[in-house]
């Protein structure tokens, strides 16, 4: 069990998503039930039929000349991220309190920058990527991870976490051990994933995305609506904000892209974060779900959280305003529980107009207001890597 005086801080977040740029934007959206999700016009393409959670600004967005050689979408949109919400100045004030080499940065992406290798593959020239992306820093795996130390120009730890879609989540977990451990003070946490060919054709060819806007837990959902978004949130050992309070990871590992038919990885992960924080299942006001909107992952999440909660926790999936987010769901979502947990507003789930008769009596609908003191996020990932957050205050 964690010791709830020294469980993280969560001193503040941000997130930039469909719904808007940065919080305010988000409870507006949650608030009066409008949707980010557009029919699907990010060229080259739109030839697929969908409804996508795209954030607007990005190709507009550029980097300041010292950071031009870190120049792609995904890190664009990690640098729109970062201006929302004061999160700079806050990393500079939080640098400045405890020192740029005991910050570390731990942050979660699925696809990193492949939308530019993917550019860059078919641009080749005489079997060269072109001048313009010919700089292999933007073409690896831990992209977003080098850029966003040169970015904030912190000098301790730099990790990313590629877990799928339970990435962004993870990286709460591993910034409290990296502290617990003393190898840092204080985390920058987040995640960003951009639209990408290969995510666009790779969920489709799973048969996975919907051609409508997403409906979560309907009883006549048939697919996902994918979607971007960049977040960010910062941990330290102590101050005033919300703690950390628990976390639970488990991998199930029973299929590459469908979860545990009786989903012992999302049971195992929501009760060790249950366990790490000595809370139990009754005092968990609201929980921030998975929720995909593809029939099985749903199915399986609903009949797990009814097994487990009683009927006075409330919970719901906000993909319908966001779209699926992949790598940056867990950071996003986790924001979107953290505003419940300090702002009262919790949202329902947009779009669901029938409920499958696997949920329970936790899953709502409709938005309403609560005092939460406990809330929970659920980011569940391919090949069963699961990770659930218990946030509360102290």
């Amino acid at each position: 069990m964690l010791n709830k005086t020294h469980a993280p801080v969560v001193r503040t977040w941000t997130a930039t998503s469909a719904a808007g740029h940065g919080r305010q934007a988000l409870n507006d959206a949650l608030a009066a039930r409008r949707s980010g999700l557009r029919r699907n016009d990010f060229a080259p393409f739109d030839g697929l039929p969908c409804h996508i959670g795209r954030v607007d600004g990005v190709e507009d967005a550029h980097l300041p000349a010292a950071l031009a050689d870190w120049d792609c979408r995904n890190n664009r949109l990690a640098w729109l991220g970062l201006q929302a919400d004061g999160l700079l100045e806050a990393v500079a004030r939080l640098a400045a309190e405890v020192g740029r080499d005991r910050v570390a940065i731990v942050i979660g992406t699925s696809t990193s920058s492949i939308g530019a290798t993917e550019e860059a593959y078919a641009r080749l020239e005489d079997g060269r990527f072109p001048a313009d992306l010919d700089r292999p820093r933007i073409h690896t795996p831990h992209s977003l991870g080098g850029f966003l130390q040169a970015a904030l120009d912190l000098h301790g730890p730099c990790v990313t976490v590629a877990t799928a879609c339970s990435s962004s989540a993870k990286v709460f977990a591993q910034a409290a051990r990296l502290m617990a451990a003393g190898f840092a003070d204080a985390a920058v946490v987040g995640g960003i994933d951009t639209l990408c060919g290969s995510v666009l054709y790779g969920f489709n060819s799973l048969g996975l995305v919907s051609e409508a806007p997403c409906r979560p837990f309907d009883a006549g959902r048939n697919g996902l609506s994918l979607g971007e978004a960049a977040g960010y949130a910062l941990l330290t050992r102590d101050g005033d904000g919300p703690r950390l309070l628990g976390w639970g990871e488990s991998s199930d590992a029973h299929h590459m892209s469908s979860p545990h038919p009786e989903g012992l990885g999302a049971r195992l992960a929501m009760q060790g974060a249950l366990d790490r924080a000595g809370v139990d299942a009754s005092q968990v006001d609201y929980i921030n779900l998975h929720g995909t909107a593809t029939p099985k992952n749903d199915e399986i999440e609903a009949g797990a959280v009814a097994a487990l909660f009683g009927p006075d926790t409330w919970a719901s999936s906000t993909k319908g305003w966001t779209g699926h987010t992949l790598g940056a769901a867990g950071i996003l979502e986790s924001v979107i529980a953290l505003e419940a947990l300090t702002g009262g507003l919790v949202p329902g789930t947009l779009n669901a107009q029938t409920l499958d008769p696997a949920c329970g009596p936790q899953l709502r609908t409709g938005n309403g207001r609560r005092d939460c003191r406990h809330v929970m996020n659920n980011s569940f990932g391919f090949g069963g890597n699961n990770c659930s957050l218990l946030f509360g205050l102290t």
